[in-house]
């Protein structure tokens, strides 16, 4: 299909939970075909539906040269001492905060097939799970910050030139 232009801070589409996504359909093929061509750029770890304007409940991931998606994640397990992580998002292009993030997330969903499938990691791979999740429950990074930190992140935001 195509990579899709990103969703920027203050669209609503980016604060709205997303539905979950029923039968698999030439619809769903072609969100999944979207966010993987989106997600291919460098830099990129992690693309949600919301991102590309879809409120449906799906995201791609390219960690480490492993490029996948997952429909209707879960996250079903974190794990470890929570850490502060340098986080950035597409959707809030130019900003880094340190977030707190657990070192292993798991989710579990399904693939094009209506096939369970689950996805775990560490390090890049569980931040951009947490991140991506997060995402399709209407939170953004900025949200887990300290008031602090979110406040310095909010002045940036105003002052962008995207904003």
């Amino acid at each position: 299909m195509t990579e899709r232009q990103i969703r920027l801070f203050g669209d609503p589409v980016l604060k709205t939970p997303s539905d979950p996504i029923g039968e698999i359909d030439d619809g769903v093929r072609g969100l999944v075909e979207d966010l993987v061509d989106s997600v291919l750029p460098p830099g990129r770890a992690g693309v949600a539906a919301p991102q590309i304007g879809v409120n449906e409940r799906a995201f791609s991931y390219n960690v480490d040269g492993t490029v996948g998606y997952v429909i209707n994640p879960v996250l079903v397990e974190v794990s470890g001492e929570p850490e502060l992580m340098d986080e950035g998002c597409l959707s809030v292009p130019g900003l880094w905060f340190k977030t707190l993030r657990y070192p292993f997330a798991r989710v579990k969903g399904i693939d094009l097939d209506g096939n369970e499938i689950e996805v775990s990691g560490t390090g890049v791979l569980a931040q951009a799970l947490q991140h991506e999740t997060d995402h399709l429950d209407g939170t953004l990074y900025l949200d887990r910050l300290d008031k602090e930190s979110r406040r310095e992140a909010m002045k940036q935001v105003r002052e962008s030139d995207w904003f």
